[in-house]
């Protein structure tokens, strides 16, 4: 059991980075102060700093939270699915979902490299949503027969990866995003079917093997 001030330190916590996620997202990492966040969730700066070593490091809790969101969300989506191709397109579907959200393309998308540094970005990525992509794109090409290497795998999952961030952002600043969202998932459509023939066919071992 839980003491109560146990209970009371994890719910300032909490409280700390739900507003500081909300401000992190309306306002980015560099127009946020410490000032901002503690008055939000009004607590003192001792209390902040009892918990995180400073506005990095409340930042970096905003962006697991809301990676770990998005990778129950696209894992849900993939659930099921015993057609790989399925699966791949269920995947990327939900992924497109996930970078039309505000906090995912401010935090995540916008400061997450800039804030963390590359590295350590990279490094978040391979639990992220991102090996979620990755994985999807990997059940559907990931396979002897056509001779797929890694690097060509991995070239594979970052060209998904930023054209479902790339289209994500492009849905949510539409004066329409219904309709943006319905060619983007056309388009997704048409990449996933053509793929698909390459693949089933043989062409896609054949043309990279020749790279």
């Amino acid at each position: 059991m839980r003491s109560r001030r146990q209970r009371y330190s994890d719910s300032t916590k909490r409280a700390l980075v739900d507003v500081a996620e909300t401000l992190f997202t309306e306002h980015g990492y560099s127009a946020t102060s410490l000032d901002a966040i503690v008055a939000g969730a009004d607590v003192t700066k001792g209390a902040l700093y009892h918990h995180f070593s400073g506005k990095q490091a409340i930042f970096e809790a905003v962006f697991d939270r809301i990676e770990s969101r998005a990778t129950e969300s696209i894992g849900r989506a993939t659930e099921g699915h015993a057609d790989p191709w399925e699966k791949a397109t269920a995947g990327l579907h939900a992924f497109l979902e996930v970078v039309q959200e505000p906090g995912y393309r401010q935090v995540v998308i916008s400061d997450g490299p800039a804030v963390l540094g590359l590295e350590r970005y990279r490094e978040r990525e391979e639990g992220s949503a991102y090996a979620l992509v990755d994985e999807v794109v990997r059940s559907v090409l990931a396979r002897d027969e056509w001779a797929l290497d890694e690097q060509m795998l991995d070239t594979f999952t970052r060209i998904f990866f930023g054209a479902m961030s790339a289209a994500g952002s492009s849905v949510a600043v539409s004066d329409d995003p219904v309709a943006a969202a319905a060619r983007v998932d056309t388009a997704i459509g048409i990449i996933m079917e053509g793929l698909r023939h390459l693949v089933e066919s043989g062409a896609a071992g054949s043309a990279t093997s020749r790279t």
